[in-house]
């Protein structure tokens, strides 16, 4: 069983069912007869990237403990307040020599990657005199006091650095959307300064224009309602509305066959209500406000259904969710459009704080330009020296060739000069 598939029952914080946002895809299924539809046990599905600077370690990690088969029960057994308090990592003393042989190695692997960021950033910064090991305590998720084997400190450091990373990780991709909503408000706002008033007037037409035809899209089915889930069920799987099942959908868009619906898995489910707002042609449409309506959808759906907050919708979930009243009667769900990313002052502050940035680069700047000018001005110095020197040396094998090369006389005759 891969681990994308064992962790999730009991804890998020694995991360192996984060989604790839910018890579989600819609699901295009048919089919009709899923009724002995069997799991693929060999099948290898690779995890969506989490977006963690330590990603490619974290999946390593945890496909060689997945090999220990000791290890593996303990895991299917465990609930998420045993991994969490660190009560799993213990077993690790228990499994085999030739699993801990390799996670000792990728950790070295790991400790080395770091390192050799850390030395990149300050060659950059022309620092010297590197301190790795006070440097590495800026990592987390490895305990860098000890860089060369991999103790049960280890895994539940791991844990805990990915449990924390990704709790934050939605709230930092909303951050990170409003801040450009921003810079974009801000930069129309800095070009319309830039015209007379006539061009200044056709803008601002054109920018409300685009604004209303982007707002004129069908009505978008609250996500995770019947009316949403039954457009799924007609159009991306060929099926007769009227015979609309929920078990049968989430069999159906359960593509991994792992009885859970992960993030991923979810926000394929948004795709048709998305194309009804966002098309990449139009000129007035967002992709990435798409990307952020499809994490809302996504968050909104999972607050509503994941009952244990463990990232993952299981069958029961999901079909107690069906039996709700929001499900057959939700309220209207309002879209990016009908909605307001920051205010004024929020925008003020924000361009305030992009002054301050652009000045510390002009200084920045200004300073580098003095710097080039000095050392123009040294090289200047240095070839002029150069040159002198030069003609120093010409001028003293002249003279020496003179001082070697006795007088002749005017039929080339040697003159030897009388001694006195």
């Amino acid at each position: 069983m891969k681990w994308r598939t064992v962790l999730p029952q009991y804890c998020f914080l694995l991360i192996t069912c984060l989604l790839n946002a910018f890579e989600a895809v819609p699901i295009d299924i048919d089919k009709t007869k899923i009724e002995n539809t069997e799991p693929v046990e060999d099948a290898k599905i690779e995890p969506p990237d989490t977006g963690l600077y330590y990603d490619e370690y974290l999946k390593q990690v945890i496909d060689v403990l997945e090999t220990d088969k000791h290890f593996r029960e303990k895991l299917q057994k465990a609930d998420i307040e045993e991994i969490k308090s660190g009560k799993l990592s213990r077993e690790l003393d228990l499994v085999s020599h030739h699993v801990r042989t390799k996670l000792d190695e990728l950790k070295r692997q790991e400790v080395a990657r770091l390192r050799m960021l850390i030395k990149a950033k300050l060659d950059s910064l022309q620092d010297i005199g590197i301190d790795h090991q006070a440097l590495l305590k800026q990592f987390d998720h490895l305990n860098h006091m000890n860089p060369d084997t991999f103790e049960p400190k280890d895994l539940d450091m791991l844990i805990k650095a990915a449990t924390n990373d990704l709790e934050h990780y939605d709230k930092t991709r909303h951050e990170e959307f409003k801040k450009y909503e921003m810079l974009k408000e801000h930069e129309r706002r800095e070009y319309l300064k830039t015209l007379d008033e006539e061009k200044r007037k056709e803008e601002e037409t054109k920018f409300q224009e685009m604004k209303k035809k982007h707002e004129n899209h069908p009505k978008v089915n609250h996500p995770g309602s019947k009316d949403q889930l039954k457009e799924v069920w007609e159009e991306a799987d060929g099926l007769d509305p009227d015979d609309f099942d929920p078990k049968t959908f989430f069999k159906l868009h359960d593509v991994n066959n792992d009885d859970f619906l992960d993030e991923q898995e979810l926000e394929a489910l948004f795709t048709k209500e998305l194309e009804k707002v966002y098309d990449p042609k139009n000129e007035e449409d967002d992709m990435i406000e798409m990307e952020e309506e499809r994490l809302r959808m996504r968050e909104h759906v999972m607050n509503e259904i994941d009952v244990n907050k463990d990232r993952l919708v299981t069958l029961e979930e999901f079909l107690k969710a069906t039996e709700k009243k929001e499900f057959l009667e939700p309220d209207s769900w309002e879209t990016l459009d009908q909605q307001k990313f920051f205010t004024e002052e929020e925008l003020k502050e924000y361009e305030n704080h992009i002054s301050l940035q652009e000045d510390e680069l002009k200084k920045k700047a200004d300073e580098l330009q003095k710097q080039r000018e000095e050392l123009q001005r040294q090289h200047d110095q240095l070839q002029a020296q150069k040159m002198e020197y030069y003609q120093v040396v010409q001028q003293m094998e002249q003279k020496k060739l003179q001082q070697e090369i006795p007088p002749s006389g005017p039929a080339g005759e040697l003159k030897v000069q009388p001694r006195m």
